[in-house]
């Protein structure tokens, strides 16, 4: 498996420990019988888990981009030393932001979400 597939795997491995952990605390917030419900009054999640929700979603939205930029990679066979480096990067970056949003760092947060948005950006770059 290439590099970029491997970031990839670990990068959707890190997506459903982030849906654990916000599911986890939006039980500790309102209760297993509201989240089984159909949701309809449940109230809007702060603190930690609100934090650990809009991290969840975050790297949702970062994943289609992820995922969609290394497949095509793999595909067209346009792998190379730069793109298993951002492929890399977002990982990691993703992890440390996921940690400092948790945590309630705003600013940081921001740096660690710019860093691997470089990531997606140099696999992008052997693409063009």
């Amino acid at each position: 498996m290439s590099p970029e597939l491997h970031f990839l795997l670990f990068s959707v491995v890190l997506t459903f420990v982030q849906v654990l952990v916000a599911a986890a605390a939006a039980n500790q917030v309102v209760g297993l019988t509201a989240l089984a419900g159909n949701r309809d009054d449940v109230p809007a999640m702060t603190g930690f888990a609100g934090r650990a929700k809009r991290a969840h979603l975050n790297m949702l939205e970062n994943m289609v981009l992820f995922s969609a930029l290394v497949l095509i990679a793999v595909v067209a066979n346009k792998t190379n030393s730069t793109t298993a480096m951002g492929a890399l990067i977002f990982f990691w970056a993703r992890l440390i932001y996921a940690v400092i949003y948790l945590i309630g760092v705003p600013w940081l947060r921001t740096v660690a979400w710019f860093v691997s948005v470089v990531g997606m950006v140099m696999v992008a770059s052997q693409l063009l």
